[in-house]
């Protein structure tokens, strides 16, 4: 895992200053490329190959292609193979030099051969092309500006980064999207390819960028590589249930290669329980000195509070039992509120722009302390979204099965806006009129993700459409943010393509029972992996946090100050602070449950402070 930066002019004193910008995502090498229209910059985190044979930029053989790349290709030891049949020679053991070269070969087609986690830039130095990419599932981010140049006569201005802050570097006009604010406090996140800065794009999922250096005919396209279009049900759910089995082996045992220590983020749940399951088998019968050095170490937070009921703390105490029972080595990290108090401003200044989720400070600080032990952590992240996990796809569930009705699809839709979307009628009392767009998220479901007639399965396309909105731009964008703040990468086995492509084709009725039960065939397929302990848990229950009780403890006065009318003035022309103090009372008071509008306020506030205000 690393860092990326570039634009399409020369200069160096500012690629460098990008770089320092996101040291932390890359604090073990500093490299730079400079050229007539280009300038790149990486920073570097050594997993696999750490000598400087593995310094980035790198180059291919006739230094005619240029690369920087963050993320992990985890079927690159087969591709290197057969790179080096067609006459490639390599100089490095990194995944980094097979992307390389498979673009010398197949250009854009490259993407298909990979099986990863990445977003990159190739540089062709001879044809003054940039290509830029993301991975399928969009686990890593890549975000970019396509604005008017400086100079007049020159060609527009392409900027791009593994994160916003280093665009930020250059001089461009920090502005609020309208669209994505009323996205947001709908959401608590601000779906791709919109950010909350005007002019400012995430590269959507499984998608590239290509732009022509040539003045005359330049030329700047975006196009899609990959994409589910296969939803037809597998009739077998031995077969499905094999094929998952197998599926699962084969990408753990990817990434588990590492030349760093490997630990795993271990919750009470089925995903990460069945993670460390598949990887003690691997590692039992096939010890990996570099990435384990004896002992699995796994990784697990949990909340310093009264908790009698255990409402906070249950998967802590799963996941203890879990390690346990697989013999591992575990570190528990338990936070309170003068932890969360500590790093707010930091969580939020790492995330680039608003996430309204409070376990992200959970997340920050559990990497912070894995980071002192390992290099890479496994997380179980997925499980939910492809084989049913959300009460959302049940109740859907439930309809299709006993209310097979004209207004059946107009209900589900209800279903999917009420787990979904905040409340309209809350919105609408922070939000000023005339910024207030109230139709505007779901008109952009309906376009976007819900006009296809021909997925009839609907919890396929709640799934889908989490896949391709939530996941990624909520989830995943968080997840990456916090980990490689501290320089830790995280690897998501359970999403790999194939999977996904798995889950798209099984039946909906394999996922799902009557007791309000999800991913059935999953923990069927992972049943060897459970302790009995996890099998025999509670149903399905939601990780939170503490924040209810944080903002009536020690995070009180600061969240007094962040939703006042002073701590951003200017922020009146967006929110109705009477409407914000109102809501803010009722909860603190115990009178409406508002917490999730309250967080979206104070992370937005503390974010405009740090990014967006004049100073």
């Amino acid at each position: 895992m690393c860092g990326i930066n570039g634009f399409n002019f020369r200069d160096e004193n500012l690629i460098k200053k990008m770089n320092e910008k996101i040291k932390h995502r890359g604090p073990d090498q500093d490299g730079i490329f400079l050229d007539e229209n280009i300038s790149l910059g990486h920073r570097r985190l050594s997993i696999i190959d750490l000598s400087d044979n593995g310094k980035q930029p790198m180059f291919n053989e006739d230094k005619m292609f240029c690369i920087i790349f963050n993320g992990e290709i985890y079927n690159f030891q087969d591709l290197k193979k057969k790179l080096e049949t067609r006459g490639h020679k390599f100089i490095s053991h990194t995944d980094t030099e097979v992307v390389l070269h498979l673009y010398e070969d197949y250009k854009e087609k490259c993407l298909e051969f990979l099986n990863g986690i990445f977003a990159f830039a190739i540089y062709d130095i001879k044809n003054k092309e940039l290509f830029l990419a993301r991975d399928r599932i969009g686990i890593k981010p890549l975000y970019y500006y396509w604005g008017p140049s400086s100079t007049s006569g020159q060609m527009r201005k392409l900027i791009f980064s593994s994160e916003i802050k280093a665009i930020l570097e250059h001089n461009i006009k920090r502005e609020i999207d309208l669209e994505a604010l009323n996205h947001y406090f709908r959401l608590m996140y601000v779906p791709a390819p919109l950010t909350m800065f005007r002019g400012i794009y995430k590269l959507p999922q499984a998608h590239y960028l290509k732009l022509s250096f040539k003045i005359q005919n330049s030329k700047f396209e975006i196009h899609r590589y990959w994409d589910i279009d296969d939803f037809s049900n597998l009739k077998s759910k031995t077969e499905i249930i094999e094929k998952i089995q197998d599926l699962m082996k084969k990408s753990i045992k990817g990434q588990l290669i590492s030349d760093r220590p490997i630990g795993i983020f271990l919750s009470g749940g089925i995903d990460s329980t069945s993670v460390l399951g598949i990887a003690s088998e691997m590692l039992s019968s096939h010890p990996s000195p570099k990435a384990t050095d004896g002992k699995i170490k796994t990784f697990t937070v949990g909340f310093d509070i009264y908790d009698p009921e255990n409402k906070f703390n249950a998967d802590l105490l799963l996941a203890r039992k879990t390690s346990e029972f697989y013999n591992t080595e575990h570190h528990e990290l338990l936070i309170n509120s003068g932890d969360v108090l500590d790093n707010l401003e930091k969580v939020f200044y790492h995330l680039d722009e608003p996430i309204a989720e409070a376990t992200q400070i959970a997340t920050y600080l559990l990497a912070q302390y894995a980071k002192k032990e390992v290099a890479v952590v496994l997380g179980g992240d997925g499980g939910d979204e492809l084989f049913g996990g959300y009460k959302r796809y049940y109740y859907s569930y439930l309809l299709n099965k006993y209310w097979i009705t004209k207004i059946a699809p107009f209900m589900r839709w209800k279903i999917h806006n009420r787990f979904m979307f905040q409340k309209e009628t809350e919105i609408g009392k922070i939000l000023n009129k005339e910024i207030n767009q109230n139709q505007i998220t779901k008109q952009f479901f309906q376009k976007n993700y819900f006009k296809d007639k021909s997925i009839k399965d609907y919890e396929k396309l709640f799934m889908l459409t989490d896949l391709k909105t939530w996941l990624a731009d909520e989830s995943l964008m968080r997840t990456d943010k916090m980990t490689m703040a501290q320089g830790l990468e995280q690897r998501v086995p359970i999403l790999d393509h194939q999977l996904v492509e798995l889950a798209m084709r099984t039946p909906s009725k394999y996922k799902m029972r009557d007791e309000n039960q999800g991913k059935t065939i999953f923990i069927e397929a992972m049943r060897k992996y459970l302790p009995e302990h996890v099998l025999n848990s509670e149903k399905k229950k939601v990780w939170m946090t503490p924040a209810s009780q944080w903002l009536r403890g020690d995070l009180n006065q600061k969240a007094k100050e962040v939703l006042s009318p002073d701590y951003v003035p200017e922020n009146k022309k967006y929110f109705n602070f009477n409407g914000i103090q109102k809501m803010f009372d009722d909860h603190i008071e115990k009178r409406k449950y508002n917490l999730n509008l309250i967080w979206a306020l104070i992370v937005f506030q503390i974010w405009y402070k740090q990014f967006m205000e004049k100073r």
